[in-house]
């Protein structure tokens, strides 16, 4: 019997190991079959900002072209996180125009970045910034996994456009050798409270037509609002323990809380911005409450901050008045203090006059304008203005303001005949897109506008008023067209006229164009103010014909100053790009001194035969940057990237308002 267990205890003992050895052989066959996923390397586009991803390291492929010089770079080897990426790498020179893989590594910000020109790109100085990156060549380090699809800071990422899917954010593993996605928040250490509005409680259906329908009114007068309910204020959102954010809670008043509106704004939104809320008796001091608590939200949400947005508040009625300016308070906490305790001053609804104000007094240097930053207006009316909006608001757009509206409770079809202007939101912003204006149906939904209005003041790449080297000078082409320039030539220099205005944002709130031929006679091809719009601009450069005479280049320069930048608008940048190819037979110094006094930044462009020291003469100084010679005519379109890039670092270097 003992013979026969032992017996028994080996056979199982030999099928346990043969089946182990099975297995083992199994695995290892299965594991031979398994092939690692292969690594796609994430596509972005010229324009992504190295900030808006939050990989601290990453590889990407950049398309050509991104030597523009539209797509900015701050710094010279080490970047700020608000350069372009793939300008950077041009910049760097691990890539050139025609792109290419890169590597990208975060690194700690600077207290400052040094501009420079390397490779083809103009890089910009900036004081400092809160993060930095530097660009290498795409060899990946050994052990370290690379992300496929990039995490960006905000929902709408600009890899769609390149056809790249994005992913969520997942909290990375332990090992340190492998690149994951880090949130921002964990990059910079950064905390940011969002505004959490209140549902407004709903007035029952006798209340509601007592509110809606207003009675007719003299001109400039609109019916007073009924105190038929309360409101709660903006608080900062904080989740309860154990508390179900799906549903709604009541405080003890009986007003239900909305969940919480997260306006997911990026954190380097820096503008300059200016409420123009509505202080007219008409609206009532329950509406004028509600105003305030949207002011509220939008300062919390934006995180006020010196590195940040800064906000004013103006308020008007029959004349505005300044509450507090942009350097008034410089956190969320005390700015929504201190519009809790703005008091409606009351009046008419001057809207008009209190944008006309905004734009003489508001964003000055003494009140807190920083040169870096967008200025946007962010004006409230009730109903509608009982003064003309349109005039004054194209003034604001031309000194570079991006005027937003939002409109409340417009005019009932038996009102419109007390509207002073009708249409008056759309004569006023920036773009007749809806990007500007928001029309709210009724104050009960007021707090629905907070999220998207933070979203779109904070895009500073759509702010089409803002004041840029491209969109914001008038520029008079100054074309020579002596006997020696030739039919040929001359269409040559017509493409490089053509172009650099192709550089340029034409309309006529942004650059203007016009142009002079000169020979011993001078003639006005077009002025700025007769073509509006690029095609229109360019089919008129193409239409200039060749004149052929003498060379009086000075008498050229008085004719310019006196037939089209004397008609220049005083808040654009005047400049003049004259294109000649021979010595002058009159003196120029005597003009080009005017030119220079009165403001005009010149630019001589010699071809052939110009005399160097004559377009020294010509040029603004330092004469290094702003004239250029070429040793033939065919060479010109060279020198496109070179002239833009000189405008724009001028531009970007000087204060302005």
């Amino acid at each position: 019997m003992r013979t026969v267990v032992l017996t028994m205890k080996a056979s199982v003992i030999e099928m346990f190991l043969v089946l182990l050895v099975t297995g083992v052989h199994s695995n290892k066959e299965t594991s031979k079959k398994i092939k690692r996923p292969k690594f796609t390397v994430p596509q972005i586009n010229c324009d992504v900002k190295a900030g808006k991803i939050i990989n601290p390291e990453f590889i990407v492929k950049c398309p050509a072209g991104c030597q523009d010089p539209k797509f900015h770079v701050y710094g010279t080897d080490v970047y700020a996180s608000y350069s372009s990426v793939c300008g950077a790498a041009v910049h760097s020179g691990v890539l050139d125009n025609s792109g290419g893989k890169i590597l990208v590594r975060k690194v700690a910000g600077l207290s400052g970045y040094k501009g420079s020109y390397s490779n083809g790109v103009q890089s910009l100085s900036l004081p400092r910034w809160r993060e930095s990156f530097i660009v290498l060549e795409s060899k990946p380090k050994k052990g370290v996994t690379y992300p496929s699809a990039l995490t960006y800071s905000s929902s709408k990422s600009p890899a769609a456009q390149a056809g790249e899917t994005t992913k969520a954010y997942q909290r990375p593993p332990i090992p340190a050798t492998t690149a994951q996605p880090v949130t921002l928040m964990q990059l910079l250490a950064v905390t940011v409270d969002v505004a959490t509005p209140t549902i407004l409680p709903r007035p029952s259906p006798s209340a509601a037509s007592t509110t809606s329908i207003r009675r007719p009114e003299p001109v400039g007068h609109r019916s007073q609002e009924m105190d038929l309910w309360s409101t709660t204020t903006y608080t900062s959102s904080q989740n309860r323990p154990g508390a179900d954010p799906g549903i709604q809670r009541q405080d003890p008043s009986g007003a239900a809380f909305e969940k919480p509106v997260r306006a997911d704004v990026s954190l380097d939104c820096k503008i300059d911005l200016s409420f123009l809320i509505d202080g007219s008796t008409s609206i009532g001091k329950r509406r004028f409450r509600i105003q305030k608590q949207l002011l509220a939200g939008v300062a919390q949400a934006l995180d006020i901050g010196p590195a940040g947005p800064l906000m004013g508040v103006v308020q008007y009625g029959d004349n505005p008045a300044t509450h507090f300016n942009l350097k008034t308070h410089m956190n969320s906490r005390d700015l929504k203090t201190a519009i809790e305790k703005i008091t409606q001053r009351g009046g008419l609804s001057n809207v008009g006059r209190a944008i006309s104000f905004v734009t003489r007094n508001f964003f000055s240097k003494a009140n807190g304008n920083r040169s870096s930053a967008p200025n946007v207006v962010v004006v409230m009316v009730d109903g509608w203005p009982t003064d003309k909006v349109e005039e004054a608001s194209r003034l604001a757009r031309e000194s570079g303001i991006n005027i937003f509206f939002i409109t409340i409770e417009g005019a009932a079809e038996n009102e419109k005949q007390y509207v002073v202007e009708p249409n008056f939101a759309n004569k006023a912003v920036c773009r007749t897109n809806g990007f500007y204006s928001f029309h709210v149906q009724s104050w009960f939904g007021l707090h629905k506008t907070l999220q998207p209005l933070v979203k779109r003041v904070c895009d500073t790449d759509r702010l089409a008023c803002s004041k840029t080297c491209l969109n914001s000078a008038d520029i008079g082409f100054v074309i020579d067209g002596s006997s020696s320039v030739g039919t040929g030539n001359f269409r040559t220099v017509l493409q490089f006229v053509t172009n650099l205005t192709k550089e340029f944002e034409i309309s006529d709130t942004d650059t203007r164009v016009g142009a002079v031929q000169y020979t011993y006679e001078q003639r006005l091809e077009f002025g700025f103010d007769q073509y509006s719009s690029k095609p229109d601009i360019l089919n008129a450069i193409k239409r200039v014909g060749y004149w052929s005479g003498g060379t009086s280049t000075g008498a050229a320069i008085n004719f310019a100053l006196e037939q089209l930048f004397k008609k220049s608008k005083p808040n654009k940048r005047k400049l003049m790009i004259l294109i000649t190819d021979g010595r002058s037979y009159d003196d120029v110094r005597i003009p080009a001194m005017a030119a220079h006094l009165k403001g005009v930044i010149t630019y001589a462009i010699g071809v052939a035969w110009a005399a160097q020291e004559e377009l020294e003469v010509i040029a603004t100084h330092p004469a290094r940057d702003h004239s250029f010679f070429v040793d033939e005519f065919d060479n010109l379109y060279q020198y496109v990237p070179r002239i833009i890039q000189n405008i724009c670092t001028e531009f970007n270097s000087q204060p302005r308002n």
